[in-house]
């Protein structure tokens, strides 16, 4: 079985689709998916999604685009992550690509949940994008192996994933490793120890190939394993319980998942 480590199942498209979705995870072997935040106004959809469903997880946070927001505290953060349905903090993190200017909001704001990670004692999904120096800066001055976490949909170098892999943290690859030019990722994906890594789809965005260009679901993460399991010579499988059983051990879920990973 697969587990999707990250998703937007609640954005409104997929939402919509709710039912259909389970059922193409189902039939595709993907047991479980992390439904990640963005903003805390929107927040409620995504733990409506995990209490609906049984094998939906959720995170709280406020990714590093949304610029025009009420700043989370700390203590909100953490008593949000008291939910039982809530493992992670996140999604959180910098972004330099789509923003300019003063950035020191962002910053702050990235250093204000891995506070609340440490805190509560839930681990990080970080979003890094054109940003790779900052991120590894701030999470080493602020503890963030103390928390633990993922670098999520992961597009940088082997250096930047060696740091990461350093300070106590998963890299996980979503379907832009199936992409014909992604020659740097793909390597990537080739050497890092299996034991570090996790796969998603990132859903609704970035299919993978052969669905590249179309609507995402959680489904397709087979899809990013199947292409990981070609670049490594292993088997499909073999992905399945090593990401299942790292997913479960990052999130502290050995005891909920245990036995699942193997398809057969």
């Amino acid at each position: 079985m697969f587990i999707d480590s990250h998703c937007h199942i609640d954005f409104p498209d997929l939402a919509a689709q709710a039912d259909e979705i389970m059922a193409a995870m189902a039939a595709n072997g993907v047991s479980h998916a992390l439904c990640v935040s963005v903003n805390l106004p929107h927040w409620p959809n995504v733990i409506a999604m995990a209490e609906r469903y049984p094998h939906i997880f959720a995170s709280v946070g406020v990714h590093p685009d949304y610029e025009d927001e009420v700043e989370p505290t700390v203590e909100q953060l953490v008593e949000l992550a008291r939910h039982p349905k809530v493992i992670a903090i996140g999604e959180t993190g910098l972004d330099y690509y789509r923003l300019e200017g003063d950035l020191d909001w962002q910053r702050e704001r990235f250093r204000v949940h891995i506070r609340a990670a440490r805190q509560c004692g839930k681990p990080l999904i970080i979003h890094t994008r054109s940003a790779s120096e900052d991120t590894l800066r701030i999470m080493a001055e602020e503890r963030a192996s103390e928390a633990s976490g993922v670098m999520h949909c992961f597009t940088e170098s082997q250096a930047v994933a060696d740091a990461a892999i350093a300070q106590n943290f998963y890299i996980s690859f979503s379907g832009i490793v199936t992409f014909k030019k992604a020659e740097e990722l793909k390597e990537v994906a080739r050497t890092i120890p299996l034991e570090r890594m996790l796969i998603e789809t990132d859903s609704p965005y970035l299919a993978p190939m052969p669905f590249r260009g179309k609507q995402n679901q959680p489904a397709y993460v087979r899809h990013v394993a199947e292409h990981i399991a070609d670049l490594r010579g292993i088997g499909v499988d073999e992905v399945a319980r090593a990401t299942t059983a790292n997913f479960a051990r990052l999130f502290k879920l050995e005891g909920q998942l245990q036995g699942i990973g193997s398809l057969t």
